[in-house]
């Protein structure tokens, strides 16, 4: 039987020799991704936590040869993911999502906020929606290369409709002309990109909204209340109508499997990539992680196992589940009840329990607070006092930690008794925390 050698360095010394197309324990699987000879390599994750999905991500991009190409496939629970350069009290409804910054383990069925490393907008993910990576040389890489792949794959399964826009998104159009006279959108968008470049590879990612249960209530992951009161620097999302490619389908039986086999095949015929490779990565049915490797590609399942044996997986997991990287990443931006001269938006009203002499003004940088302007009362030396008071106690606090009741304390503080009635102090307490800790 043909053998042949599998490590690509030092092979002659170990004499470490293997069958050709052979299966291999989970972990040889950092070994298999930074193998040489590797430049064919496809996975399909079996773990649903975007930390674990996102980290191995990173990992293939950081350790695979330059010159390879790769696939790589997940489905996360319900999340919003926000890209690097993002502001989650701006691009999120915080209400909605786990509370991450009050240390209680969430619900399973509790979206919770993840912050990638790549840039773009927010987008939601739950167990509808695909999400579809591809590391490539960065000589070899375009912007909509992988995201016609994906179309092409979509119109493997009766999604004729799809194409890639000029912002290298995947949207749907009406299938029917009566349609677009019902004062439809042109467009629904059904898959958003990221991309990240190092000096020799690029990653591109995209979701792909195939049957979200969710798509009618993405408002509500999506929508900060906070909207109206900040400017920030950093990456704004652009908001488009979205919509499931299983609406546009006349077959009723819709199944997830179908469309990653399909992208496979198609990922398979951009890259050349070798059958073996295409028929192990098929393999749907597999519950546990599996790996298998030939002459020149790796392909499989992972899990949560990568990131319980390989310490960079570990370290990336627990980088982005750490509250600094989620909040303290956050770009410089600015909190105000009212115009100014940086910002001279109309703002929301105030809430009628606050006299109209309220003000109350945040600058942060690195998510903590370095200037801030916080008064109730119409006097103008006494709302300097009070603003005076209450920055020297929120000087430096970070903002991911302030909640209600810190609001509420800081407040009481720097507040006397005499100065500001105690219900507008628990009152502006409540509006803060609102808009900003959203519990």
């Amino acid at each position: 039987m043909l053998q042949r050698c599998l490590l690509s360095t030092r092979c002659s010394s170990t004499r470490q020799w293997i069958r050709h197309n052979s299966s291999f324990p989970v972990s040889r699987f950092a070994e298999l991704v930074r193998r040489p000879a590797s430049q064919h390599q496809i996975y399909q994750s079996l773990s649903t936590d975007p930390y674990v999905n996102l980290s191995i991500e990173h990992f293939l991009l950081e350790n695979a040869p330059d010159d390879s190409s790769i696939l790589f496939l997940y489905i996360n629970r319900p999340c919003v993911v926000i890209g690097r350069n993002q502001n989650p009290w701006l691009e999120t409804g915080l209400h909605a999502l786990y509370n991450d910054r009050r240390g209680s383990s969430p619900e399973n069925d509790t979206a919770v906020l993840v912050r990638r490393r790549s840039g773009g907008g927010a987008v939601f993910h739950d167990e509808g929606n695909l999400n579809y990576s591809v590391i490539s040389p960065r000589t070899a890489f375009t912007r909509n290369k992988h995201a016609e792949m994906v179309v092409r794959a979509l119109h493997r399964i009766g999604a004729t409709n799809t194409s890639v826009n000029d912002r290298h998104d995947i949207v749907m159009t009406p299938t029917e002309p009566a349609q677009a006279d019902k004062e439809e959108p042109p467009f629904r968008k059904v898959s958003g990109s990221a991309f990240k470049l190092t000096r020799h590879r690029a990653l591109h990612h995209g979701t792909c909204l195939l049957d979200s249960p969710n798509i009618n209530d993405l408002g509500r992951f999506l929508r900060s209340p906070a909207r109206g009161y900040i400017k920030a620097k950093g990456v704004d999302s652009v908001r488009s109508p979205v919509g499931n490619v299983s609406s546009a389908l006349a077959d009723s039986f819709f199944s997830m499997q179908t469309v990653i086999d399909n992208v496979v095949r198609e990922f398979a015929g951009l890259y050349n990539v070798h059958p073996d490779a295409v028929r192990r990565a098929r393999r749907a049915l597999a519950v546990d992680p599996e790996v298998f490797a030939g002459d020149n590609w790796v392909s499989g399942t992972v899990g949560e196992v990568q990131g319980d044996q390989e310490p960079d997986i570990a370290k990336g997991i627990a980088e982005l589940r750490s509250l600094e990287w989620k909040y303290t990443q956050t770009p410089q931006f600015t909190f105000s009840t009212y115009s100014h001269e940086e910002d001279p938006r109309e703002r929301p009203s105030l809430p009628s329990s606050l006299p109209p002499s309220t003000r109350a003004f945040l600058r942060l940088k690195h998510g903590a607070i370095i200037e801030s302007n916080i008064s109730l009362s119409s006097d103008s030396s006494v709302a300097s006092y009070q603003a005076e008071r209450v920055h020297e106690l929120l000087n430096g606090q970070k903002l991911h930690e302030l909640s209600v009741e810190h609001w509420t304390g800081i407040l009481r503080q720097g507040f006397d008794t005499t100065e500001a009635d105690y219900g507008h102090v628990q009152a502006l307490a409540k509006h803060l925390g609102g808009l900003l800790d959203g519990h």
